[in-house]
């Protein structure tokens, strides 16, 4: 059920993007710099593009920005869970070579309840 809703979704989203793109075909001049600051600077550099290729564009931007941004925002936790679980691990280790090796001496309690177990 729920994958047929997933892809109820995508069609609906793809089908929404294709009618965005048929509506906005008009070419755009896309520039980097306002025109008197262009002729002033020297540096003039413009595109001529389709409207919808400027939106997806920008939609692919910000997604993307969002992306390392959360990514920077979210080192903290990967680095501190990395750590608890190196710390996890070498705990287990020392755990498991305490139970491998026999203790010489043993407390006497621990012998009084080992031999009620046994007896």
């Amino acid at each position: 059920m729920i994958r047929y809703l997933r892809y109820v979704l995508l069609a609906v989203l793809a089908i929404s993007l294709l009618t965005l793109a048929l509506a906005n075909r008009g070419v755009v001049t896309l520039r980097a710099l306002p025109d008197d600051l262009a002729t002033f600077s020297g540096f003039g550099w413009q595109v001529d593009l389709p409207l919808y290729v400027v939106i997806f564009a920008s939609i692919l931007a910000g997604v993307l920005i969002g992306f390392v941004w959360e990514w920077f925002r979210e080192h903290k936790h990967r680095a501190y869970a990395s750590t608890k679980a190196r710390e996890v691990s070498k705990l287990e280790r020392e755990l498991a070579v305490m139970r491998d090796t026999k203790p010489e001496a043993q407390d006497d309690v621990l012998a009084l309840l080992d031999q009620r177990k046994a007896g």
